[in-house]
């Protein structure tokens, strides 16, 4: 069995992730401005296994009229966690872009943390295909299935 280290990241599984990914979770390099609007932290990445995990802080400014956070916030979630595996599990000369987002929402989430979590449904050499999920207090908040190219 691998130990884990630093953000949950097996040590054989290292060298394997995409090295921009590699240099965001290092600090070397700032995450896209989106993330850090959405204020995502990776927790754990683990290719071998095709998935990843990462926390948002559903900000009051965020919030709709209701209170909750907004729909669309959720949405971008959902589409930074899978877009994020989809980078990760990448060759060091590929990138990837959302061509679709299905996002079905469950229950209304409200500020605070949130969990988002990706798992790898197929990998091909031009699309990839990816299950999304953002949690909130054991609660499953919203599921998304995204297609990104490969380029």
């Amino acid at each position: 069995m691998l130990r884990p280290i630093f953000f949950g990241v097996h040590l054989a599984m290292i060298a394997a992730i995409h090295p921009y990914i590699r240099k965001i979770m290092d600090g070397e390099l700032a995450a896209p401005p989106i993330s850090t609007t959405l204020g995502n932290r990776i927790v754990l990445v683990d290719i071998e296994a095709g998935r990843i995990e990462c926390e948002y802080q559903g900000l009051p400014a965020f919030a709709n009229p209701a209170g909750q956070v907004q729909g669309g916030m959720l949405a971008a979630m959902l589409d930074d966690v899978t877009a994020l595996l989809c980078m990760a599990s990448l060759r060091e000369d590929k990138h990837c872009a959302t061509l679709s987002l299905n996002v079905s929402f469950l229950r209304p989430g409200k500020a605070g943390l949130i969990t988002g979590r990706a798992s790898l449904v197929r990998q091909g050499s031009r699309v990839v295909n990816v299950e999304g999920e953002l949690w909130q207090d054991d609660k499953l908040l919203a599921t998304a299935t995204a297609v990104n190219l490969v380029a």
